[in-house]
């Protein structure tokens, strides 16, 4: 089958979206926000522009960008005339992010998740603040509920991160198959690590997790490092909490791994 045949029967692309469409769930998540009449905010998927006409409310400029070109056209038209809004179209991941300082706030496709996270939080220039509308178990998972794990630990030396508000279900349209929340993610004004052991500290958690710590560090260094900053050795299933593994990358690091 010819290729425009085949686009013409497929879905449109805002098809398998959910849209947050209540005023007052929109504001109520934009409330636990650090956003103010300063700040640019950039809008992943703005979708039908729920969010950003509350954001334009809220920030001195909005910057979106949008893959569908049928939303483009939709959010050109209803934001006709605004100049503090401007849209992109095209797919996040490949788009430049801002120059200058910036937050983002936006309710984005659940399927992309840990990708648009992992390019906000490695960007060179990242957000000063992060506010992202992702399934409930994704949440959950990035802020280490019920416990640590590998993508919580990654982010824990440079980032906050929590859970600020859960959304169920049926506030969207269409309603997705589980429950939201509003995920938060703050720049740590004083890193635990310099950035430049952020490469070095995922290298040690991903291989310590898979292949178990005694893959990177003996059992009797372990137990020392441990032992001389005062925090308990691992349990027997190894759920550490995020300052003992601190405590042994850097262990690890002195030991020139």
């Amino acid at each position: 089958m010819p290729e425009n045949k085949r686009r013409s029967h497929s879905a449109p692309l805002w098809a398998s979206q959910n849209f947050l469409t209540s005023g007052l769930v929109i504001s109520r998540l934009l409330d636990t926000a650090q956003i103010f009449p300063e700040d640019l905010v950039l809008e992943i998927g703005p979708g039908k522009g729920h969010i950003t006409r509350q954001l334009l409310d809220r920030c001195s400029q909005v910057a979106a960008i949008e893959a569908d070109p049928v939303l483009c056209t939709r959010l050109r038209e209803r934001f006709a005339g605004e100049p503090r809004f401007s849209l992109r179209q095209g797919d996040f991941l490949q788009t430049p992010l801002p120059k200058r300082p910036y937050k983002v706030f936006a309710n984005i496709p659940f399927s992309l998740t840990t990708a648009i996270i992992r390019r906000l939080t490695s960007a060179s220039n990242p957000p000063a603040g992060i506010w992202l509308v992702v399934e409930l178990g994704a949440a959950k998972r990035f802020a280490g509920q019920p416990r640590e794990n590998l993508t919580s630990l990654s982010l824990r030396p440079f980032f906050q991160v929590r859970v600020v508000a859960g959304i169920p279900r049926r506030e969207f349209h269409p309603a997705p198959r589980v429950d939201a929340a509003l995920l938060e993610i703050l720049p740590r004004q004083m890193p635990d690590l310099p950035l430049s052991e952020r490469e070095a500290y995922r290298k040690f958690l991903d291989r310590s997790w898979k292949q178990g710590l005694e893959s990177t560090l003996t059992k009797r260094q372990i137990s020392t490092a441990l032992r001389l900053a005062g925090l308990p050795s691992p349990g027997v299933d190894q759920n550490m909490k995020y300052v003992q593994w601190l405590c042994l990358f850097r262990c690890w690091r002195e030991r020139g791994r």
